[in-house]
């Protein structure tokens, strides 16, 4: 990463820190019981991330064998990690698909077989989301509000995933021969990458062949998979929220993480730079009382969001890095290039 994103990266994880630190001191300065989160939750915390991480693993390695390319459950592993910590500290997740791609092909997997899967893995999370939001509108239909914003928000993104894998079968079946198109050279793909971009193109073509002719066994398993990995995710709150004041309504502490989880994703800073907090002391603010929202928003994003960026750091942090300058390095070079053209 170049300096300015470290920069950025410092900036906004100390915005987000420094939220959570008012929220915890205005629940603090309240009289009153402040309520400690029992041992019990903190296990159950911790089991339920590692089950998430597991599912997850799990949901790319039967992918992978659906479409019949090799892959061992670890590297599938770190390809979570490693997409978790690329996520963590760049703005928008933006390296996270460059990071899960280099772990696969540091494992040998080559580049069209890695998008496919990448590809497939983002397919069956939307539609994960879309059973997940269909059950709670019909579990939760009285939480108007939340679960307009929630449709809202999983539409959008369903979209986006089906959008870019329209643009990649119609590239793949357009533009696998004759000279780069006139947009090509805009974005750094010149005749010679441009030729390298075909063949990875006639290489996805092919499996994009192969998607429709996927083992059904495998796929319907990395999709349970895919719904428990999300499902999994959303039991966190809950289980902190509900252990530091039993009477919440768990209504709203399943919907709003699926909105700050996926709604956060879209903040420029890496972590969000605070927006996740605000939006959690917007959501809460009049349901928890100022000492039971400071716990919770604490615990929370601590088993949602940075015991993520450790266990991905320890991981494959050395790996994640290494793409994101590599990446930086073609953007570098592409500038270059059309510089001196």
């Amino acid at each position: 990463m170049s300096p300015f994103r470290w920069v950025l990266l410092i900036l906004s994880f100390s915005v987000t820190t420094g939220v959570t630190a008012y929220v915890l001191r205005s629940g603090f300065s309240q009289p009153g019981p402040h309520p400690v989160l029992p041992v019990w939750a903190h296990l159950l915390a911790l089991l339920v991330v590692f089950l998430e991480i597991g599912t997850r693993a799990v949901k790319i390695h039967w992918s992978a064998a659906a479409l019949r390319i090799p892959l061992k459950f670890g590297t599938s592993l770190r390809v979570c990690l490693g997409g978790d910590f690329a996520a963590s500290i760049t703005p928008a997740r933006s390296g996270a698909e460059p990071a899960r791609f280099l772990v696969l092909a540091e494992d040998g997997v080559a580049p069209a077989p890695s998008l496919l899967i990448l590809f497939t893995e983002l397919l069956l999370e939307t539609w994960s989301l879309v059973v997940l939001c269909a059950v709670f509108l019909v579990i939760y239909r009285d939480q108007g509000s939340v679960l307009g914003l929630m449709t809202a928000l999983i539409g959008g993104y369903a979209i986006i995933v089906l959008v870019a894998g329209a643009i990649a079968y119609s590239m793949a079946h357009n533009h696998t021969k004759g000279p780069p198109p006139r947009w090509a050279p805009a974005i750094g793909l010149h005749a010679g990458r441009w030729r390298a971009v075909q063949r990875a193109l006639r290489a996805l073509r092919v499996n994009l062949k192969a998607l429709r002719h996927a083992a059904v066994g495998p796929m319907v398993g990395a999709f349970i998979a895919s719904v428990a990995h999300v499902a999994l995710r959303l039991a966190v709150l809950p289980i902190i929220a509900l252990a530091l004041d039993p009477s919440l309504p768990i209504a709203s502490l399943v919907l709003w993480p699926l909105v700050f989880l996926y709604g956060g994703a879209v903040a420029p800073a890496p972590g969000g730079g605070g927006a996740v907090e605000f939006a959690f002391q917007y959501a809460y603010g009049s349901t928890m009382t100022p000492a039971v929202l400071g716990g919770a928003l604490l615990w929370w994003r601590f088993y949602s969001f940075y015991l993520y960026v450790l266990l991905g750091g320890l991981g494959v942090g050395g790996t994640v890095l290494k793409a994101l300058r590599s990446q930086r390095r073609g953007r570098l070079h592409s500038r270059h290039h059309l510089n001196r053209h």
